[in-house]
C-alpha cells in the first residue's frame, strides 16, 4: 500500500477526491457528518472513523474538504478535532474554500505540534472531481507544497503554488470573482438565444469554440438546456464564497462593484430556496424575473 491517510468530507467532490487517493492504492480513514455520504469510501475500503480526531490518529496526511470556514474551525480546532490527535511531523490539508485568516491562524497552531498544514482550495466542480483534472490552489510552506505533489497529482491536473499560509485561499477568491459574473453572462446569454427562437445546443457548440468560450458555457450550460439544475457546487457555498472575497476586498479598501451585483443574483436564488442547487440554476431565476 501507499500508506495511511485521513479524509475528512464527503460530498459532491469530496467523494470523488477521496475515492481517487483510496485507487491509488492508499489506506483511508474517513469522517463526514453524514455517514452514508461516506458510503463509497466504505465499499471501497475506507475505514470509516467517528470524529476527526480519529481520522487524523496514525495518518500520514489528512485531507479536509467541508462546506464553511466555521466548519474548518470545528474540524481542526475542536476538542475531538484533526489537531488534537495528529502526530508530529504529519502534513494537514485543508481543500475547503475558507477564509484566508483561519488558514493562516490554522497553519501557526498546527505548527505549534510540529505539523504542516496546507491550504489548497480546488477548482473545477464535480466533474473536474471525477475527472481527477481538478486546479489546485495552494498556500503554505513551500516544501510541504513539495512533499504533497504526489497525492496532488492524482487529484488534479493544474497544481500551483501560489505563496505563504493564506495565498492558496486568496487565489481561489479570485477564481470564484471571474467566475460570479461569468455564471451571470451564461444564464443571460442561454435565455436571450432562447427567446430569439434559436436552438440552445446550438448557440453552446458555437459561442463555446470563440472568444466566449469557458468553462461555465461548455459545462454547465448542457445542463441548462436539459433542465438539470443538480449541483457541481452549491449556490448556497457560491454565496458564501462572494461573501468571503466581498469581506477581503473591504479590509482592502478595493471596490468590487461586478461582484457585488452578481451576489445580489445569487442571493435571490436563495430567497427562492435554490441554494442546494447547482449555480446553473441561476437560470431559473432569470427566467421567472424575465416572465
Amino acid at each position: 500500500m501507499a500508506g495511511k491517510i485521513g479524509w475528512i468530507g464527503t460530498g459532491v467532490m469530496g467523494r470523488s477526491m477521496c475515492l481517487h487517493l483510496r485507487r491509488a492504492g492508499y489506506e483511508v480513514a474517513v469522517y463526514n457528518r453524514s455517514k452514508d455520504k461516506a458510503q463509497d469510501m466504505l465499499d471501497a475500503g475506507a475505514v470509516w472513523c467517528d470524529t476527526p480526531a480519529g481520522v487524523a490518529g496514525g495518518s500520514e496526511a489528512v485531507f479536509t474538504i467541508v462546506g464553511y470556514p466555521r466548519d474548518v474551525e470545528e474540524v481542526y480546532l475542536g476538542s475531538a478535532g484533526v489537531l488534537a490527535a495528529t502526530a508530529s511531523g504529519s502534513l494537514v490539508i485543508d481543500m475547503t474554500t475558507s477564509e484566508p485568516a483561519l488558514a493562516k491562524r490554522l497553519h501557526e497552531r498546527a505548527a505549534q505540534r510540529g505539523v504542516a498544514a496546507l491550504d489548497a482550495p480546488v477548482s473545477g466542480g464535480d466533474t473536474g472531481a471525477r475527472a481527477g483534472t481538478l486546479a489546485i490552489m495552494v498556500g503554505g510552506d513551500r516544501a510541504d507544497f513539495d512533499r504533497a505533489m504526489p497525492y496532488f497529482r492524482i487529484m488534479g491536473e493544474n497544481i500551483a503554488y501560489m505563496g505563504p499560509a493564506g495565498a492558496g485561499q486568496h487565489t481561489k477568491m479570485s477564481n470564484q470573482i471571474l467566475i460570479a459574473s461569468t455564471m451571470v453572462g451564461v444564464v443571460e446569454s442561454l435565455l436571450y438565444g432562447h427567446r430569439a427562437g434559436l436552438d440552445r445546443d446550438e448557440i453552446i457548440a458555437v459561442i463555446g469554440k470563440g472568444a466566449a468560450s469557458c468553462f461555465a458555457i461548455n459545462n454547465l450550460g448542457p445542463r441548462i438546456v436539459k433542465g438539470d439544475f443538480e449541483p457541481g457546487f452549491f449556490i448556497k457555498h457560491f454565496v458564501k464564497d462572494m461573501g468571503i472575497a466581498l469581506a477581503e476586498a473591504q479590509a482592502m479598501r478595493l471596490a468590487l462593484p461586478g461582484l457585488a451585483l452578481a451576489n445580489q443574483f445569487y442571493t435571490a436564488a436563495m430567497a427562492e430556496g435554490l441554494e442546494d442547487r447547482g449555480t446553473q440554476a441561476l437560470y431559473r431565476v432569470l427566467e421567472r424575473l424575465s416572465g
